[in-house]
């Protein structure tokens, strides 16, 4: 839709009040009449909250090239922008009774302080039961949430490189970045580091160990800086296969500190019956203990006796080649998950926000993502391997540069 911006007449603009409020920390801006200017960062956010109602609204922003667009029809609208320049946004009240017009002249500059295109602040860490839970990140006595939750985001913030995992099905971590990963259409947004490798006997077959991890983003529409808007999937290559099931969900509770533990035949595994499980598809099973990690498996630091996890559940992606136990491969999915390829493939372990769905697996248009959430996304014990559960290390919004290199393939602590 074209519009003359020159030739707009503005009756009654010195009654229509529009209230500017950043998502930054910056004090809320407030506008009168027709000479209202705003300076923002690029990719962050403006709310701007109309004073005046009607029957219909529209808001159209001119960019600096001079193109134009309808960006919204809602009375209320979030301007951001990842490209510096000045911008003409223009809100109009369609009403036959009362009909308004408003402009703002919005310059887009460079942020003060450069932004860092990598992880800033971890908001949730909340691990499913599993061999390296209480370990990665490394629990102590007496250690609360808040604790927990700082070594998670001491691990993987900026380039620290050091591995958290989240246990089995379902177990998550959601973070976030110093700004808005800006949804630059056609192109990969971010990138997320795992510790999956490739092995050796089947060359033509991307397989080895790869532990899948769904990635959902989050945009921060009501500009309070927590992670409490609508969260939206992004659609790998299984979201639509008819092996994968959504609005899936799994509880696992605490062991039975009096029950006998329980040996397997290989005696690799110590308790076959460690930590229960019972899921919404009817079935149960057991996180197996293995006489490689001794530590308990179930998070130290919650109280709770269960914990339940839901979302999509991916179709099981392990073969034991061996046939006797000995020697699991777990196979790589296509794309759009994490801990899914080896690092060295960027383009595997890069995301793009377009390809958001909602509950009903339909596509959604976000802005942006100021927050996202991985979760270990199969339910699968794979003998001495244990539980097949996601890892991660680092993530990294590709529109920033990074300024040096930075190592292709970090290696977990163990």
């Amino acid at each position: 839709m074209t519009h003359n911006f020159s030739s707009l007449t503005l009756p009654g603009m010195a009654l229509l009040m529009v209230l500017a409020t950043s998502c930054s920390d910056s004090a809320p801006m407030v506008s009168l009449g027709v000479d209202d200017a705003y300076i923002v960062s690029r990719m962050q956010k403006l709310a701007l909250e109309p004073a005046f109602t009607g029957n219909g609204y529209e808001w159209t922003l001119r960019h600096p090239d001079g193109t134009e667009e309808t960006v919204s029809l809602e009375r209320s609208y979030v301007f951001m922008q990842a490209e510096e320049g000045e911008y003409l946004l223009r809100f109009e009240v369609k009403d036959d009774d009362s009909p308004y017009l408003h402009e703002c002249h919005i310059t887009v500059r460079h942020e003060e302080v450069e932004y860092s295109p990598y992880i800033s602040r971890v908001y949730e860490y909340c691990p499913a039961p599993g061999q390296f839970v209480n370990e990665m990140p490394m629990y102590e006595d007496g250690d609360t949430y808040a604790d927990m939750l700082q070594k998670a985001e001491e691990s993987i913030s900026g380039t620290n490189d050091i591995m958290i995992s989240l246990g089995s099905y379902g177990g998550y971590v959601t973070f976030g970045f110093d700004h808005t990963v800006v949804n630059i259409p056609g192109k990969p947004d971010f990138r997320i580091w795992g510790n999956a490798f490739y092995e050796l006997t089947q060359p033509d077959k991307k397989g080895g160990s790869a532990e899948p991890g769904i990635v959902m983003v989050s945009y921060d529409a009501n500009c309070n800086g927590i992670p409490d808007d609508p969260w939206y999937e992004l659609a790998g290559s299984e979201y639509y296969k008819p092996a994968t099931l959504h609005g899936y969900s799994i509880t696992y509770s605490r062991p039975d500190p009096s029950a006998a533990p329980e040996e397997d035949e290989s005696g690799m595994l110590s308790d076959i019956r460690y930590i229960p499980w019972t899921d919404s598809e009817g079935k149960s099973g057991y996180v197996a203990k293995n006489i490689f990690h001794t530590q308990d498996y179930y998070p130290r630091w919650i109280d709770a006796d269960a914990l339940t996890f839901s979302g999509s559940l991916l179709a099981p992606n392990a073969a034991d080649l061996s046939g006797t136990g000995t020697y699991y491969v777990l196979y790589c999915y296509d794309y759009g998950y994490v801990d899914n390829h080896p690092n060295d493939y960027a383009d595997l372990n890069s995301f793009d926000i377009s390809l958001a769905v909602d509950a009903d697996g339909n596509p959604v248009y976000l802005p942006g993502a100021d927050f996202i959430r991985v979760y270990t996304g199969v339910n699968q014990y794979c003998g001495w391997l244990g539980e097949t559960s996601t890892e991660i290390c680092r993530a990294q919004d590709l529109h920033i540069s990074t300024g040096t290199s930075i190592p292709s393939d970090p290696m977990p602590e163990s």
